[in-house]
């Protein structure tokens, strides 16, 4: 019988098995990295990744060498969901119902290119956990733009800005009633690990949006990964909440913080004028009021170790 893990909110600790193994081909400071180290933990061994184009093609490794513990099969760029939702159906048929299968795609392999299988895999309700490592561009291939790419962002295809908001990729999963969708940062690995905890015990195509700091593309000091991940949920450029059966519960409130700082920490901002920072802050306070409309809020929001 399948075992579902259980961990209250007064009593988790961080798993301390290791899926990740050192001498993986990550920059220093790679958030991408540090997502996968935290999800594997709450996933645990008995689980397969499928990786499809993306930074992570190289992080895993080449074969048959491969940074991870734990199974992993490549795909192409649009197939993640696909080809998980394929080696989902043929676990089943042999009976490993006890073995999980993690899709694994940057914002490029999510938002863009492979939106359509990943719409298709969720409107079938396909029994996969899938997460998007969000670097916001297309960092693997020299840092274009992606739909995940915020409105402002330096990019070598936006060199005088993103003129486009970013796509809100949680509202049109949530829009396709999967059971359980939510957002996760580095900067917050208790939360993020309870959430991936808690999307293995569910049933269905579950989703989870990470939030993860490319130093390289982001043009910031590697050593600031971590803090910038913190300050993207602090200052609502990213809120911590989950969708569960459509219900909206934030996870974590934000301290008053003001954007300026997350801003300035990256060179890919630096062009931006005060009246610029101004609108980006207006538009974040918009949104999560918004947020904090149709959401419930927990009573003990999570706090970082």
């Amino acid at each position: 019988m399948r075992k579902t893990p259980v961990f209250q909110r007064d009593e988790f600790t961080i798993p301390r098995d290791e899926y990740v193994y050192s001498g993986h081909m990550g920059c220093p400071g790679c958030g991408a990295t540090l997502t996968m180290r935290y999800a594997l933990k709450a996933m645990g061994p008995r689980t397969v990744v499928v990786v499809c184009a993306s930074c992570w093609t190289n992080l895993a490794g080449f074969f048959p060498f491969s940074s991870l513990s734990v199974p992993a099969v490549h795909c192409a760029f649009s197939a993640a969901a696909a080809t998980a939702s394929g080696l989902k159906a043929a676990l089943d048929m042999r009976g490993a119902d006890d073995i999980d299968v993690l899709a694994w795609a940057g914002d490029g392999g999510t938002l863009d290119i492979g939106l359509q299988g990943l719409s298709a895999a969720a409107e079938r309700n396909e029994d996969i956990v899938y997460i998007c490592y969000d670097n916001e561009a297309y960092m693997n291939t020299g840092i274009q733009r992606s739909s995940a790419t915020p409105l402002g962002a330096w990019t070598t295809t936006t060199p005088l800005g993103q003129d486009r908001p970013k796509k809100n990729i949680m509202n049109i999963m949530v829009a396709h009633e999967v059971p359980y969708a939510a957002t996760v940062s580095i900067g917050f690995p208790v939360d993020l690990m309870r959430k991936v905890a808690k999307a293995k015990g569910i049933r269905g195509t579950r989703f989870i949006h990470a939030i993860s700091p490319c130093p390289t593309g982001w043009r910031a000091a590697p050593h600031l990964t971590v803090k910038l991940a913190r300050l993207a949920v602090e200052s609502k450029v990213f809120p911590l909440y989950e969708v569960e059966q459509g219900e909206y519960t934030i996870t974590h409130m934000p301290r008053a913080h003001d954007v300026k700082e997350y801003l300035e920490l990256q060179g890919r901002f630096k062009h931006l004028t005060d009246d610029d920072v101004q609108g980006i802050q207006s538009d974040l306070e918009r949104a999560w009021q918004c947020l904090v409309a149709k959401s419930k809020i927990l009573e003990e929001p999570c706090s970082v170790p």
